[in-house]
């Protein structure tokens, strides 16, 4: 399935941010957060304060919650976040990206706008029975999510290192075996 640009948008920014939390923690510096609002072209205000950086860290585990949930759960929460930032969805288009959707103004906070872009996004998750696209990576020694947006639903590692860190484990192992 196909998702709307400002949808896959959201759901790379929440499960980049959600991943960020691992060890290493790739989320300490307002430069870092710099990093992730440009990386995922964000709009709007940004404060490049501790405040700010601290507050989209506190995020994190509520939508590791909301990414992790099954159907049920994940709709209550994103309602519970839509109702309590009093969001109203309006298409906007701005710079070089067409028509999309904002439901906060773009002076709310960051931490409102990605609770909040992050939560429509699941919508149209949600509403397509798609949740099966969010999962946990597959490597023994990892628990980020993965976001498999691929046609045949083969991504199982969150990041390109636990892929090759699996690879090379299983490579050993087959070694280990032959040499026997």
């Amino acid at each position: 399935m196909t998702f709307a640009h400002d949808t896959e948008a959201a759901l790379l920014a929440a499960v980049d941010l959600v991943n960020s939390a691992s060890a290493p923690d790739t989320m300490t510096t307002v430069a870092d957060l710099d990093d992730f609002f440009e990386s995922h072209a964000y709009t709007g205000a940004h404060l490049h304060t501790e405040a700010e950086l601290a507050a989209v860290r506190a995020l994190r585990p509520a939508m590791r919650e909301l990414l992790t949930s099954e159907r049920d759960e994940a709709v209550a929460i994103v309602n519970h976040l839509l109702a309590s930032e009093q969001a109203l969805p309006q298409l906007i288009r701005h710079g070089t990206t067409d028509w999309h959707l904002h439901a906060v103004a773009e002076d709310r906070p960051l931490a409102t706008r990605i609770s909040v872009e992050t939560a429509m996004a699941m919508v149209d998750l949600i509403r397509s029975d798609e949740l099966s696209r969010l999962d946990i990576c597959v490597a023994d020694d990892c628990d980020g999510i993965v976001l498999d947006l691929s046609r045949n639903r083969s991504r199982r590692f969150c990041s390109t290192s636990c892929s090759n860190r699996a690879a090379v484990a299983a490579y050993r192992a087959r070694a280990r075996r032959s040499a026997r």
